[in-house]
């Protein structure tokens, strides 16, 4: 992994040098006296952590506040209480700026060490942005236009607000848009979806039954930014299929399609004050939420079909509501709270994930540039569909954090 890391970084240093030299001369009157920037820049930051958890959390995930991931019932995850120490979030990045005959090139490389999938709970190298835009054109791996990035707040816990829409994934978008207070953009993303067999994963033979997604995901975007801030709205539909590979009597083939809408903003409340919102209403988007359970479910089929049962896709909501105050120049404070509500079916289990709530307030402190240092409060909530269960986790967490950026080089020209 560390030896792909490396040839992938020498492979853009000498694509981007290929690239800047590839067109020196305007194409025009108006593009010659315009002011061209090519440049490439090294970011990221070292961040380590420290806190003490007063309950339990599934251990791959020590470090976050997930609510998906706290006990579902007695004992699950044992004897409460657990220190941590972690420089997961630490991250590294490199952005190009140039231009073709084509208009500005921008590409984005960038990792960091969480691990998450089979790799969670390790230190390990994680792709989040490999991604590349020409003009109104992009391509590659970077955050849903269904996702709204400035929602997420200045907060010290990694995984941040459980209701937040937090997705980057491999996609096509066109922006027609891209103006000074206005941005509209649609794309094309990578398909999938996750399930929920339910009280009949014992009884029915769900083995034979494989996911199948004919058409990608498609979503899109529209902002309007002023003075005040700005307001946005996001939506995404997707088709969802899946195939009964067993030849029986019963065919449990069947299809669905998920929708969502997005509505969030930052509005400026003063100079010292912003406020960061966000609510999502949709069926069949939880793998775009935060920290959400699966896309569809089982019901009772109830129609004439030979079928005794169906998949859905399971209605939720969620909301984010966060504030951000400058107390100075060196300190500042996040405090605020998210959900996510989920509308479960009738054949789902009784422990089965409903509700999942999440809050803190923080006080960070910017002695020098480039460092900050603070301490945290997380609260998180679980409660089950059907069971009367719930669990409250309470956390401190301490972080340091040094940011770093440096250009390779850049250089303007007339």
């Amino acid at each position: 992994m560390r030896r792909s890391f490396i040839v992938v970084t020498i492979f853009l240093l000498l694509m981007n040098a290929a690239f800047a030299q590839e067109d020196k001369t305007p194409t025009s009157m108006s593009a010659s006296k315009k002011e061209h920037v090519d440049s490439m820049q090294v970011y990221g930051f070292a961040m380590g952590d420290a806190g003490y958890d007063f309950n339990r959390i599934d251990p791959d995930w020590f470090d976050v506040v997930r609510p998906t991931k706290l006990p579902a019932f007695k004992n699950q995850y044992k004897t409460n209480g657990n220190t941590f120490f972690s420089v997961r979030q630490s991250r590294f990045g490199v952005k190009n700026y140039f231009d073709t005959r084509l208009g500005q090139m921008k590409t984005i490389f960038e990792i960091d060490m969480f691990g998450v999938g089979v790799d969670a709970g390790q230190t390990t190298i994680r792709l989040r942005h490999a991604y590349g835009e020409l003009g109104h054109f992009g391509a590659g791996q970077t955050h849903s236009p269904f996702m709204d990035i400035d929602v997420f707040p200045n907060v010290l816990d990694y995984w941040g607000p459980n209701g937040m829409v937090f997705f980057r994934n491999v996609q096509i978008r066109y922006m027609p848009i891209q103006k000074e207070k206005s941005l509209l953009t649609f794309a094309l993303e990578r398909p999938g979806a996750t399930q929920d067999p339910g009280k009949l994963a014992g009884n029915i033979d769900l083995d034979s039954i494989k996911p199948r997604f004919p058409l990608p995901d498609f979503s899109a975007e529209y902002r309007f930014m002023g003075k005040f801030g700005y307001v946005r709205l996001a939506g995404i539909i997707r088709r969802i299929m899946w195939e009964d590979q067993k030849e029986d009597s019963i065919d449990l083939s069947g299809g669905t399609v998920g929708w969502g809408i997005n509505a969030s903003t930052n509005l400026n409340l003063g100079k010292k004050d912003i406020f960061r919102g966000q609510f999502v209403y949709g069926r069949g988007i939880q793998s775009y939420i935060n920290d959400a359970p699966s896309d569809v479910a089982i019901r009772d089929d109830l129609s004439p079909s030979p079928r005794p049962i169906k998949g859905v896709p399971v209605p939720m909501i969620s909301l984010v509501g966060y504030l951000e105050h400058a107390w100075s120049e060196k300190f500042s404070s996040s405090i605020g709270y998210s959900m996510v509500y989920i509308y479960n079916t009738d054949e789902q289990d009784d422990d089965a994930f409903h509700v999942g709530q999440y809050a803190s307030v923080n006080f960070l402190f910017y002695p020098i540039d480039n460092l900050m240092a603070g301490i945290e409060y997380q609260w998180g909530k679980r409660d089950n569909y059907d069971d009367d269960w719930s669990f409250t986790l309470n956390k401190i967490q301490v972080s340091l954090k040094y940011k770093f950026s440096q250009f390779i080089y850049k250089r303007i020209r007339d």
